[in-house]
This record gives C-alpha cells, structure tokens and sequence, in this order.
C-alpha cells in the first residue's frame, strides 16, 4: 500500500476517533456531570434524566459507539483493501 494511500487511511480512522470520543465525552462527562441538574428536570423511563445519562446512558451510548466504531472501520478497511 502507498504511502499517501497508508496516509489517508489513517486520516480517516482519526475523523472516526475525534467523532466518536466526542459524542462519548458529551454523553458522559457533559450531560452526566456538567448539565445534570438542568437534565434532571426531564424524566426517562421514571427517571431523572441527568442521573439516568450518569448512571446507565453513559455506559449504553459508549457500547453503541463500540459497535458504531466496528462498522465504520470494516467499512474503511474494505474501502482501502484491507479486509480479508
């Protein structure tokens, strides 16, 4: 594989990471911690909203950015010909 191609590659799995870490750290850190009071004026499922995201949310949205991240790169391996 060329270096530009090996380059780009990369680039593109880094736009993922950025991404992702983003959404994962708005779940857990802003919502969980930073807007909790704000948020606990919603209710979900009987629950507050800010405790719901701190105590449950957080921990499904980063399993759902797991199985979100897997997708994209087996979609960005075969694009670059990595896949088997």
């Amino acid at each position: 594989m060329s270096i530009k191609k090996e380059k780009r590659y990369w680039k593109k799995n880094l736009k993922y990471l950025v991404i992702l870490l983003t959404i994962w750290f708005l779940v857990s850190f802003v919502f969980g911690i930073l807007l909790v009071d704000e948020l606990n004026t919603i209710r979900f499922g009987g629950f507050k909203l800010g405790f719901w995201f701190a105590q449950q949310g957080s921990i499904y949205v980063f399993v759902i950015l797991i199985f979100v991240y897997i997708r994209l790169m087996n979609k960005l391996d075969k694009e670059f010909g990595y896949n088997n």
